[in-house]
């Protein structure tokens, strides 16, 4: 498991990894992002969905103005709507592809990203390549984990999408999406990230929210 980033795996020894783990190096927590989430958050459907109802009320609103027939109101109104039904529905399925074909790994050792709707890839980060790593919060527990890189290694923000922290093109920070429950993990990787530095005698640089581990001494909040 030396590869940066690979485009593979028909079959997985391990479901998520490419390969088996070296002896010692254990996993610690699997997951996938929340379609609904990804829905939400990543793709904006929200959003989208109320242009469609702004276009709705603007079309009808300007069909009474001009003294349209009703029925050529409702037809254009029962456009827009098959319009945003038809682009909602297409940003679900891709939400919903988004969580089936990406599982997140961490071991004692790395972070390991499979992921890509069209095209399968892995993307193995050891965390002696981690700089700092930043939680931002989705509403209750629910979160995505930004990590950035350190100095030398860099990744492709349109490779990474939407696995990346947004508008960090210069430096793409690959991330974990929409997690369920990214308290958890964030703990989880705290934990495993101190316990890896202490043993190559590093200094832990892994700063996640402060309320998650009274050890870590700042709180990096993703935008």
């Amino acid at each position: 498991m030396k590869q940066f980033i690979a485009r593979e795996h028909e079959i997985e020894p391990i479901p998520g990894l490419p390969g088996h783990l070296p002896a010692g190096e254990e996993i610690l927590w699997q997951g996938r992002p929340s379609a609904r989430l990804v829905a939400k958050h990543v793709l904006k459907s929200n959003w989208i969905g109320g242009y469609f109802v702004v276009l709705g009320l603007w079309a009808a609103a300007a069909g009474v103005a001009d003294g349209q027939p009703v029925g050529g109101i409702l037809f254009s109104v029962a456009v827009l709507i098959g319009l945003a039904a038809l682009a909602l529905g297409l940003l679900e399925l891709f939400a919903w592809a988004v969580e089936r074909t990406t599982l997140y790994t961490v071991t004692s050792e790395r972070v390991v990203m499979r992921f890509g709707v069209a095209l399968s890839m892995t993307l193995n980060l050891p965390f002696s390549q981690i700089d700092t790593v930043a939680l931002g919060r989705l509403g209750g527990k629910a979160g995505t984990i930004a990590m950035a890189l350190r100095q030398g290694y860099r990744l492709s923000w349109m490779v990474q999408w939407p696995h990346v922290r947004g508008w960090r093109f210069a430096s793409p920070e690959p991330s974990l999406i929409c997690l369920a429950d990214a308290e958890a993990v964030a703990a989880i990787m705290t934990l495993a990230y101190g316990q890896n530095a202490s043993a190559r005698s590093d200094h832990p640089r892994l700063q996640v929210a402060a309320n998650l581990v009274d050890t870590i001494p700042h709180a990096v909040d993703a935008e």
